[in-house]
């Protein structure tokens, strides 16, 4: 498994944007509007990206860590042996299939196998 992205949810999208490109010299990806909210995607160096979601719906603070896997349904049956709490199955995405388990903390890690 490799670390894809956080997910962060945001008071100030505009002010959030700011700092994470001029302060902390990520790049814009894409901007999404969605029901209630936006999201904001940022490419930093190397692997890993930051996923911005300004919501009433979340807390403000660290939602999810994403992570890119081979094989999402193995990867599954391997956690389920190990005991991991499974919050969602995979199911099919846009871009292939996600799944989601929830550590010790109440974090949600996001898998994410790419198939497109």
């Amino acid at each position: 498994m490799k670390i894809r992205y956080a997910t962060m949810i945001v008071n100030d999208m505009e002010e959030s944007v700011k700092f994470y490109t001029e302060t902390l010299d990520f790049t814009l990806d894409e901007v999404f509007d969605v029901p209630g909210g936006k999201i904001t995607l940022l490419d930093g160096d190397g692997f890993a990206g930051l996923e911005l979601i300004e919501s009433t719906a979340f807390e403000t603070g660290l939602y999810s860590i994403g992570m890119d896997v081979e094989d999402i349904h193995k990867e599954i049956e391997d956690l389920k042996e190990k005991g991991a709490n499974i919050a969602m199955e995979p199911v099919e995405t846009q871009v292939g299939y996600m799944a989601r388990v929830i550590d010790p903390n109440g974090i949600n890690i996001v898998l994410v196998q790419h198939t497109r």
